[in-house]
């Protein structure tokens, strides 16, 4: 059996912690796979093996998959899901580490004695009861950090009646990296949820719409985050990874901010345009 990856959308009850959540398989050979930086941590459950939180990361993690592997994973928005562990996001950074304690054995026994499905399903109403909410400070810089606000550092601190030293020990605690590099991680992201969504003509159209200065800017900011340009990443496939895995369940927070975006921008423009006539007239 080839490998196979199947993404859905989280249970209602994880809205706004939990981007998505997936089954993963691999098939008789091992499988490399490239875990990139999300802005956020994910849970991996290995059937028959020990859970493991994977990141916050700054950068492309390359992992060996072995063969006749099934993974139940979650993927967690930023400054959610560290609270399993108990300790500062930035310790975490670019680190894959076992989960201990109540939360490994009552995670692990659900995933041992499930199938998938009803694995992820578990694993989700598991998390639900943790109500792991995050600091409601750090969810609305999260929300203003996403790709289509495009809020500047400083303006956000004062909005957030913090400083700016303030607002970084903060991110720094709760996500595991700055306000800035979480900012150019999730406008990375939303790149990727535009490319895979099929939106525009070519690389310089995605780099205009996500905010990059042009496709060589966004094309330096692929190989930083991933180690590969945007074209080793993606292929051929508009839709899809290169891998072939569909990640429209991941991207649907993105998707959604900027489809609210280009609403708005189109709702303005008639009134701008009565506004002007009017003057004209």
């Amino acid at each position: 059996m080839d490998q196979t990856y199947e993404e859905r959308h989280p249970l209602r009850l994880l809205s706004g912690l939990v981007r998505t959540v997936w089954i993963q398989r691999t098939g008789s050979e091992p499988y490399p796979q490239r875990d990139l930086p999300t802005g956020g941590v994910e849970l991996h459950c290995p059937v028959g093996g020990v859970p493991r939180l994977i990141g916050p990361l700054t950068r492309a993690h390359l992992q060996v998959i072995p063969p006749r592997t099934t993974i139940v994973g979650v993927r967690f928005m930023p400054g959610a899901g560290t609270a399993l562990l108990g300790v500062p996001a930035d310790e975490l950074v670019d680190c894959a580490v076992e989960l201990w304690g109540p939360a490994a054995v009552a995670i692990g026994s659900i995933v041992a004695e499930s199938s998938p499905q009803e694995a992820l399903l578990g694993v989700q109403r598991y998390l639900a009861r943790r109500q792991l909410q995050p600091d409601p400070v750090v969810a609305e810089m999260v929300r203003r950090l996403m790709p289509w606000d495009r809020t500047g550092i400083a303006t956000l601190a004062d909005d957030l009646a913090l400083s700016e030293s303030q607002l970084r020990r903060r991110c720094l605690s709760a996500v595991g990296v700055s306000p800035k590099a979480l900012q150019r991680t999730l406008r990375f992201q939303g790149y990727l949820a535009l490319a895979q969504a099929g939106f525009g003509g070519g690389l310089a159209d995605l780099a205009a719409e996500t905010g990059y200065a042009d496709h060589a800017h966004l094309t330096r900011e692929c190989v930083r985050l991933t180690g590969v340009t945007p074209r080793e990443l993606l292929g051929d496939k508009a839709g899809r990874c290169d891998c072939g895995h569909d990640h429209s369940a991941s991207y649907a927070p993105f998707l959604a901010g900027w489809y609210d975006r280009f609403v708005q921008a189109r709702t303005r423009a008639p009134a701008l345009a009565s506004t002007h006539g009017a003057d004209r007239a």
